[in-house]
């Protein structure tokens, strides 16, 4: 017999993420769904398959259910993750764990008294030429690792959230907290303590609303662009660009300057990871091209988590590691 999984929100990640990937996977046989709006989660239940409920206390009180995932609003991460973590639920938060290093904190303190499985959606690290690269980092074909540099950006979240409108809470600092920061810049800033081993440990940082505006046309609450300078415990430098205003294809590339060659990722769509040498040599590696807003694959994710509860093993990204990209985010917009 498989597991039940309830779902906590029902927006675009859940949609287009979390609940098909729950439903491919072979472990999964249920998924129960919660939403503040009752049609949003009775939507999803018919299109999957699944079953809505009317209050999220009732999937925390539904002993069929073994694992929920927390796909709601960036504010109410830790009040849903400490519940369900609470009622022996294993838990698969979506990041930014919390929106302060207290309640993310106050999740791990949950997660040890319940001794149930914490995750976290960092889903960068899941991607064939990230993990590619890391086997190549830590081989150390090409050396040390000296320098990085990573960007993520697209045109920004109004055309992927849910009401599909300049009003969503992406833009609110109340429900997001820490705007492209906590959206894009947290999957590169974990992405790069997962390429090197290593952690960022300091952080000079500018950061602004440079041009979005919200639903009355006034410029949004949190910032839309990050630009910074990073050195790692180790005493590597980077650079970290973070934007919801490229107004074009988005970008999504990395790159580890090494004492023997440069490792390029997602620089080339054709070629997901080059390696270029000291001496010339170029080598393409082909693989699946990132996921995307328009290009929703499988993110691994979901079957990572399913997988550590199955097998009852640590998951791969541990409430630990996300309080350590955490506390990067938080001095980026100190």
């Amino acid at each position: 017999m498989g597991i039940s999984v309830g779902i906590i929100g029902c927006g675009s990640i859940t949609k287009h993420r979390h609940a098909p990937e729950y439903k491919a996977n072979p472990y999964v046989d249920r998924l129960v769904f919660f939403d503040h709006n009752q049609e949003r989660a009775m939507a999803l239940a018919e299109k999957f398959a699944g079953h809505a409920v009317q209050s999220v206390e009732e999937l925390y009180q539904d002993r069929t259910i073994a694992a929920i995932s927390v796909c709601s609003t960036n504010d109410v991460h830790h009040i849903h993750s400490i519940q369900a973590l609470l009622h022996d639920k294993h838990v698969l938060c979506e990041k930014p764990l919390a929106i302060s290093i207290k309640h993310a904190e106050e999740i791990l303190e949950a997660q040890k008294k319940s001794g149930k499985k914490l995750m976290v959606a960092h889903n960068q690290r899941f991607t064939e030429a990230h993990k590619k690269a890391k086997e190549l980092i830590d081989s150390k074909q090409l050396g040390e690792v000296l320098t990085f540099t990573t960007t993520f950006g697209h045109q920004g979240p109004e055309s992927w959230g849910v009401n599909k409108s300049n009003s969503t809470w992406f833009f609110k600092k109340a429900r997001s907290y820490s705007g492209v920061a906590g959206d894009l810049g947290i999957h590169k800033i974990d992405l790069i303590h997962y390429l090197l081993n290593d952690e960022i440990a300091e952080v000079h940082a500018f950061h602004s609303a440079l041009d979005k505006v919200d639903e009355n046309g006034e410029p949004i609450e949190v910032c839309d662009n990050v630009v910074c300078a990073l050195k790692t415990k180790k005493g590597r430098l980077g650079t970290a660009s973070f934007s919801w205003t490229y107004y074009g294809a988005e970008d999504n590339s990395t790159a580890i300057y090494c004492q023997k060659g440069i490792i390029k990722i997602y620089h080339d769509p054709k070629a997901p990871l080059i390696i270029e040498t000291k001496d010339g040599e170029v080598c393409k590696y082909q693989f699946d091209s990132i996921q995307t807003n328009d290009n929703q694959t499988n993110s691994g994710v979901i079957n990572a988590f399913v997988d550590a509860i199955v097998h009852d093993k640590e998951p791969e990204v541990t409430g630990e590691d996300a309080i350590a990209t955490l506390r990067v985010i938080e001095k980026i917009l100190t």
